[in-house]
């Protein structure tokens, strides 16, 4: 096993922090798997594959949701600096375009970035992102083809495209194999050769960087940090600047890759603080640690909030769950950051919260995490976007749930809008082309980065994004195509409020924003929907779907006919006309003063995201 150098008293020159950065499915965890075994951290008989991916949903998916650091030892192996020691710390990162603020924290923790491109399939849109992210946090990239041994790598032409990218020539991009460990070892050399050490002046008050915390159910918050400045030793006492909570220290360690204790930490250093604190408030990603008795001056600059792209109401389906929920979002806050979340009730669904994802997947992978990890039964509703609503006295309102949108006359509606970036083979183009079309999508650019690769770049609603467009973009270009999406602004757009009246009363649970032309086309849906769902009553129940007082759809569900005549076994004709007429009065009598009862499970059918309503296709 390579020489250990112990945490806290590791000279700064001898420490490379660095991530790993590249499109979903790329073999990030993979390279990682060849660097753990390669330094010997992890022993064969303990090895398994994507080590660093600790959580069931990450394993069963097969992709990286929670970025996860490592301490590593490394000798030089080759060159001018064969035979010396070095620490490095690796951050894994995740590769979905919905956890690219994991990535931001990642890069601020780093002096380098691995930029990985798989060799077989090529730069793709998330590799642009992640690319433009780490030159924007001014971090020297090593480009490294992976993959090479699969026998559709294409390794000389895509090192010509990275080159083209960067900047550079073709032959420094470095070509590994993570699954079988070809090149990794001159990969680690490289790292230690070009990645600068960390800048930090030992001798100045601790300011630390957290950039990760979670939550343990015995020993409270574990907060993740990066060491900027000066050093923190075991027993120190801390404060968090932003909050001004002092804390006593109980345990400080490194990971490598399972949680080591050490004396201290010292500049650089990548590694974790246990203070015992149980409100996980007092934990805040992006906040600096420093020393009770020698406090920093200024703190380190965190990180932008992230703005939630996307909207969804998360209930118990047990109203008595509704405290467990609370908790639980708390607890999930300090491990993802990303999520915001505020209470709201549903005259349907009782006490909820209405909460702010970045995406899709990530409101797929919270709600998982929520039920798995606590044990909760939860219902969504369907996801929608913030609008911003002017009316003509001049007053503004904010609608993150239909149910508030205005009912005064409107004088313009703003919806969001992104800036999307597909990477596609040409022989896809006018697919693409149309289907961003016909989402209100307008084409900002096309360039060619290689003779057969093409991106599109198009400004797009987000609401025409958020239900099955990657589906769509995927299938139409047989998987080869690839998204990636950042908010651009907001534009006036011509939107409507669809409400479903039941039996003449508004459903608020089931209203929704949509644009003018695809109104019709949502209400023909739903009434449809719920006209199955919903049980037949004593009397006739019409379903309408309104725009303000215009009804721009209908269905009945039948009234449940009592068999009024089984008494009547033989007799007089007018007898049994007699009976159906009286029972034709009381229908109507009921329907003028019945109340439909709608049944949980056909708000469940009905609000769930797996069934969401449909993009019409033009």
């Amino acid at each position: 096993m390579p020489a250990q150098l112990d945490p806290g008293a590791t000279d700064p020159q001898r420490i490379r922090n660095f991530c790993i950065i590249a499109h979903i499915d790329h073999g990030k965890s993979t390279l990682a798997d060849r660097m753990l075994q390669l330094t010997g951290v992890v022993e064969e008989r303990q090895m398994r594959a994507q080590y660093l991916d600790r959580m069931d949903i990450e394993r069963e998916r097969g992709i990286t949701i929670k970025s996860q650091a490592v301490r590593l030892p490394w000798t030089v192996r080759e060159g001018d600096l064969a035979g010396e020691s070095y620490v490095l710390n690796m951050i894994d990162t995740p590769g979905h375009v919905d956890f690219s603020y994991e990535v931001s924290r990642s890069l601020a923790a780093c002096e380098g970035a691995i930029l990985l491109v798989d060799a077989a399939q090529g730069i793709e849109a998330q590799t642009l992102a992640n690319l433009y992210l780490a030159l924007e946090n001014d971090l020297h990239i090593i480009p490294v083809l992976n993959k090479i041994d699969l026998p559709a790598a294409q390794p000389d032409k895509y090192a010509e495209e990275l080159a083209h990218l960067i900047g550079g020539k073709p032959e420094e991009c470095l070509r590994v194999s993570g699954k079988t460990g070809s090149g990794v070892a001159e990969l680690l050399d490289e790292i230690v050769r070009q990645f600068q050490p960390p800048s930090g002046d030992p001798a100045a008050p601790p300011r630390a960087l957290i950039f990760d915390s979670v939550y343990d159910i015995y020993r409270g918050v574990v907060t993740y940090v990066r060491m900027m400045d000066g050093r923190i030793e075991a027993r120190d006492r801390l404060t968090m600047m932003s909050t001004g909570a002092t804390h006593e220290l109980l345990e400080l360690g490194v990971i490598s890759p399972e949680p080591t204790k050490s004396p201290a930490l010292g500049v650089g250093e990548v590694g974790y603080l246990i203070t015992g604190v149980k409100d996980v408030r007092q934990s805040k990603v992006g906040d600096t640690v420093t020393a009770l008795h020698r406090p920093a001056d200024e703190p380190l600059g965190g990180y932008s909030d992230p703005k939630p792209m996307v909207y969804s109401g998360l209930y118990p389906i047990d109203g008595s769950d509704y405290p467990d929920l609370r908790d639980a979002l708390d607890k999930l806050k300090l491990n993802d950051a990303a999520l915001v979340y505020e209470p709201e009730t549903s005259a349907a669904l009782g006490f909820g919260f209405r909460c702010g994802f970045l995406g899709l997947l990530h409101l797929e992978i919270i709600r998982e995490r929520l039920e798995r990890e606590f044990n909760l039964d939860l219902i969504s509703t369907a996801p929608n976007v913030v609008y911003r609503v002017e009316l003509e006295d001049n007053t503004e309102h904010v609608v993150t749930n239909p149910s508030e949108y205005p009912t005064g006359k409107v004088a313009s509606v703003y919806e969001p809008v992104v800036r999307a970036t597909v990477l596609t083979p040409n022989d896809f183009v006018g697919a693409v082309m149309e289907i961003c079309q016909s989402r209100r999508g307008k084409l900002l650019g096309m360039d060619y980065l290689s003779a057969d690769r093409v991106e599109l770049r198009y400004t797009l609603p987000l609401a025409e994004i958020i239900f099955d467009f990657f589906d769509q973009l995927k299938s139409r270009t047989r998987g080869y195509a690839s998204l990636d999406y950042e908010p651009s602004g907001e534009q006036a757009a011509d939107l409507v409020k669809v409400d479903i009246l039941l039996h003449g009363e508004p459903v608020d649970a089931f209203s929704a924003i949509v644009h003018k032309d695809k109104a019709y086309a949502y209400g023909v849906q739903l009434t449809t929907k719920l006209r199955k769902l919903i049980p037949r009553q004593q009397f006739e129940v019409p379903i309408q779907a309104a725009i303000g007082t215009k009804i721009i759809a209908r269905e009945n569900i039948r009234a449940m006919r009592k068999d009024v005549l089984a008494k009547c076994y033989g007799g007089d004709i007018t007898r049994k006309r007699k009976l159906l007429e009286k029972q034709k009065e009381g229908k109507k009598r009921m329907k003028m003063v019945g109340r439909v009862e709608v049944p949980q499970e056909a708000f469940i059918a009905a609000l769930s995201t797996s069934d969401a309503p449909e993009q019409p296709k033009k």
